[in-house]
C-alpha cells in the first residue's frame, strides 16, 4: 500500500483572491493554489486515489509495473505514488512536453520512453501514437495500465480539492472553471463543491488553438495538460454549463503576469485558467465569486 506519509504530503493548499486590476468592478476571482503538492501539480491527488485504491482492492499488485502515456504531469504524479508504494513506473513521453517533466519522472526511478513529435508540438496524432505504444507496453509486461482516461479513481482523487475550497471560502462559488485534459479536475472538483452544499454554475476552458469542445475539429497547441485531441472521457455534458475557448498566447502572458506582478509562480494551464475566470468575471457582478485552478507549479515549464 502508499505509504500514509504520501498521502499527509497531498492537499489542504491555499485559496487566494486574486488582487489584479483586471477584476475591477466585476466578480472576484479565486484560485486554489496547487503547486505545494509533492511533484508541484493536482495531479498528485489523482495519482495516490488511482494506485491506492488498485492495491487496495486488488487489482494492482506490487511485483507488476505501473505504466502510463502522459505529457508528464500525471506522470510525475504516478512516480510519486508508484515510488511511495514500492512499485516500479513506466511513462510513455514525448519531446512535445517540458523535458523538466522526464527528469522529474526519472528522479522517482521512473522509465521513460519518449516518442518523438518531430517537431509538431502537441497533436492529437501524437496522443494516440503515444496511447498505442502504452497499450503494448501493457501486453508485452502484464502491466497495469493507470488509465487516467478512464479510471473512475481520477475523478475521485479530485473531489477532496472541491471539500476543500468549501472550506475555505465563507462566500457563495457563483462560477467555477477550469481547462480540461481528461476532464477529471473540473468534474472531481465540482463533486466535491456538491457534497459540500455549493452548486455553481460550471463552465470548461479548452485552447482556442485545438477548440475541439467548441468546434469539434482538435488542433496543435503548446498549453501542456490539456486539449489532448479527443473528447474529455470525464466530462459531464449534463453539469456543465457552458465552453469557453482562450487563446493560448494569452494564456501565456497571464502566466507571466501572475510570476513577476503577483508572485504566483505557475504553469501556462493555470494561465489559461485565470484569463478565463477574469473573461466569465467581467460578465458578474462585484459581490460574486469565481473560482479557478492552479494547477502545477512554473518550474516545470523553465525550460
Amino acid at each position: 500500500m502508499i505509504a500514509p506519509r504520501a498521502y499527509s504530503q497531498v492537499g489542504n493548499t491555499p485559496l487566494i483572491k486574486l488582487n489584479l486590476p483586471e477584476t475591477d468592478n466585476c466578480a472576484s476571482v479565486w484560485l486554489k493554489i496547487e503547486s505545494g503538492n509533492p511533484t508541484g501539480s493536482f495531479k498528485d491527488r489523482m495519482a495516490i486515489s488511482v494506485i491506492g485504491n488498485a492495491l487496495t482492492r486488488g487489482d494492482l499488485t506490487e511485483k507488476q509495473t505501473v505504466i502510463e502515456y502522459t505529457g508528464g504531469s500525471t506522470g510525475s504524479a504516478l512516480a510519486f505514488a508508484c515510488a511511495s508504494a514500492g512499485i516500479n513506473f513506466m511513462a510513455i513521453f514525448s519531446d512535445a512536453f517540458s523535458d523538466l517533466k522526464r527528469r522529474t519522472m526519472e528522479a522517482f526511478g521512473a522509465e521513460v520512453i519518449t516518442v518523438s513529435s518531430h517537431g509538431r508540438g502537441i497533436t492529437p496524432e501524437l496522443i494516440q501514437e503515444m496511447k498505442a505504444i502504452c497499450a503494448h507496453k501493457v501486453k508485452a509486461l502484464d502491466g497495469f495500465y493507470a488509465d487516467q482516461f478512464g479510471s473512475k479513481d481520477v475523478v475521485l482523487g479530485y473531489e477532496p480539492m472541491g471539500t476543500e475550497i468549501a472550506g475555505q471560502i465563507d462566500q457563495k462559488v457563483d462560477l467555477f472553471c477550469a481547462s480540461v485534459g481528461t476532464g477529471g479536475a473540473l468534474m472531481g472538483t465540482l463533486s466535491g463543491l456538491n457534497a459540500s452544499g455549493l452548486f455553481p454554475k460550471t463552465v470548461a476552458l479548452e485552447p482556442l488553438q485545438s477548440p475541439l469542445l467548441t468546434t469539434g475539429r482538435g488542433g496543435p497547441h503548446r498549453v501542456e495538460g490539456i486539449g489532448v485531441g479527443f473528447y474529455p472521457p470525464f466530462l459531464d455534458d449534463q453539469k456543465v454549463d457552458d465552453i469557453l475557448a482562450i487563446d493560448q498566447d494569452e494564456a501565456f502572458e497571464m502566466r507571466d503576469i501572475l510570476a513577476v506582478r503577483h508572485g504566483i509562480f505557475c504553469g501556462t494551464s493555470t494561465g489559461l485558467n485565470v484569463v478565463g475566470a477574469i473573461k466569465l468575471a467581467k460578465k458578474m457582478s462585484p459581490h460574486q465569486n469565481v473560482v479557478t485552478l492552479g494547477c502545477d507549479s512554473g518550474l516545470k515549464y523553465l525550460n
